[in-house]
């Protein structure tokens, strides 16, 4: 009957898609409106495909999909940004902090 039997291991397709033009004028507009702005790629999960959040020297942040993570590397290098992984360096304290205020302000935001 075979209740049991092991299936044949296939190549499973990425479900990263690349990152709209819309995304990456979003990106793009936030680095050049902010000052220190670093990158922070966010893995793909079951829920949501791969993501780069952008921090301002502030804390300011936007997040966006992008096409993998060597494609949110190449779009930091791309435009003169660091770039971490957020699994090893978490969130910065910044970020945070400027969360904190927004709930404390939200009409300032």
């Amino acid at each position: 009957m075979g209740l049991f039997r092991r299936r044949k291991q296939t190549a499973v397709p990425s479900h990263d898609r690349a990152a709209s033009r819309g995304d990456l004028d979003h990106l793009e507009n936030f680095i050049r409106s902010r000052r220190g702005v670093e990158a922070y790629i966010e893995p793909r999960t079951t829920v949501t495909e791969t993501t780069v959040i952008l921090i301002a020297d502030d804390g300011e942040w936007t997040r966006r999909r992008i096409d993998g993570p060597d494609g949110a590397r190449r779009f930091a290098y791309r435009m003169g940004i660091p770039v971490y992984d957020v699994r090893l360096m978490g969130y910065p304290q910044r970020m945070r902090d400027f969360n904190e205020r927004r709930k404390r302000r939200p009409e300032q935001y």
